[in-house]
């Protein structure tokens, strides 16, 4: 996230691994909540900017589609059938705005100015396309909820998303997520000290730590590049001019 910042790469891959592991733990944890539809107002809340929450939102909305679906395949309700689609068909559709507007920020003579406008509006509304981590990750989310009964299903899934990201970029680090698979084997399962707004916290919180250390490293890159640009400079200076050396020594 931070790495044009001047971050070692070591702290990047680290980073790689808080993503997973907060969308399994939110996939479990929306098994267990009494009021499914507060848990998505709650995600959807903190969420409107398209960060990591939206994802959690989205995830949140597949998850209810699919427990609809399978609910009413089982019990042939078409009811719910239709609903799940609904909720399923949901995000995609609100996708349709931001590709239109795409197209017409294409246009030579768009007026930028409306185009913001409206890019700003459009940012509020989570959508399949512009969630953090992309789609890829929603997926993640639905089949961290489908196979939350079968720990080693969990893995591997983690462990095929993790192979096809470094497929698709290998000069990235995000197939690091895979080590997230070791604090997801030791996963309980067990309440904790039932503090919710933890992970509402601790999320953003992170990143905001790491942008501070991101900043850090670059003025300490900047600073090392001014220091030795002035000691290029006066080097050259003396090569050009030997007796001005002399002159000030």
């Amino acid at each position: 996230m931070f790495e044009g910042m001047g971050v070692p790469l070591w702290l990047t891959m680290l980073g790689r691994l808080v993503f997973p592991i907060f969308l399994f733990l939110a996939a479990d944890s929306f098994h267990y909540t009494h009021d499914r539809l507060a848990y998505l107002r709650r995600h959807g809340n903190v969420g409107l900017m398209n960060n990591a929450f939206s994802t959690f939102f989205i995830t949140g909305i597949y998850i209810c589609s699919w427990d609809l679906l399978a609910k009413g395949l089982r019990d042939k309700s078409y009811k719910e059938l239709i609903q799940g689609l609904g909720l399923f068909l949901f995000p995609i559709l609100s996708s349709i705005p931001v590709v239109v507007l795409a197209g017409i920020n294409e246009i030579p003579h768009a007026n930028p100015l409306v185009v913001q406008i409206v890019a700003s509006i459009l940012s509020l509304v989570p959508s399949i396309i512009m969630v953090e981590g992309g789609f890829v990750m929603v997926i993640l989310g639905l089949l961290f909820y489908i196979f939350r009964t079968n720990r080693i299903a969990q893995i591997i899934v983690l462990a095929i998303i993790s192979v096809i990201a470094h497929l698709f970029d290998p000069t990235t680090v995000q197939w690091m997520m895979i080590f997230a698979v070791i604090p997801m084997y030791f996963y309980n399962g067990e309440r904790g000290s039932g503090n919710k707004n933890f992970f509402y916290i601790f999320y953003p919180a992170h990143i905001y730590l790491l942008w501070i250390l991101a900043s850090f490293f670059q003025i300490r890159r900047q600073r090392k590049s001014l220091y030795c640009l002035f000691s290029c400079s006066k080097s050259n200076f003396y090569n050009l001019f030997p007796a001005s050396k002399t002159a000030i020594i």
